[in-house]
């Protein structure tokens, strides 16, 4: 017999192990990890040159260097969007359920970026690394979810 307790979780949390739609295509998801890599690195790419810009004492600063940045980038991406199909395969709502998904991602890897500031790191420099780790969120869920929809039940 079914808890009451895991029932109204799995309802608050919008859990449903049988949805009445299908994952995304794989091409489309592809496609959304390629599109949503490209406009991250431009954004980050972008954000540090405003940050160098604004903040000239930023100038030649670690995390603002391509190679620094790209890698962790381009995983984070990989693994955000190889978790949509998961996501739509395990929810009646998933855009909803990514969306906090993605919220409560971000907020954990803004941990970093609190604990580089308080080991001594420039206050602006690390606000520019948030700009970056927020675009980087916003960026790939609005790509992703919109490049790769559910699909349509059979």
């Amino acid at each position: 017999m079914p808890s009451p307790v895991m029932d109204r979780a799995m309802t608050l949390a919008r859990l449903d192990f049988s949805p009445r739609h299908r994952a995304p295509h794989p091409i489309a998801v592809a496609a959304a990890t390629v599109l949503s890599v490209g406009l991250c690195l431009l954004a980050d790419a972008l954000l540090a040159r405003a940050g160098t810009a604004l903040f000239p004492s930023t100038r030649g600063y670690v995390h603002f260097q391509f190679g620094d940045y790209a890698k962790l980038t381009v995983i984070g991406v990989v693994i955000a969007s190889l978790g949509w199909p998961v996501v739509v395969r395990l929810s009646a709502d998933p855009r909803w359920v990514y969306r906090w998904l993605a919220v409560l991602v971000t907020i954990v890897l803004l941990l970093p970026d609190l604990y580089i500031w308080l080991s001594g790191q420039p206050g602006r420099a690390v606000l520019v690394l948030v700009a970056m780790h927020l675009a980087i969120a916003l960026i790939t869920y609005n790509v992703v979810v919109r490049v790769a929809p559910p699909r349509p039940a059979r």
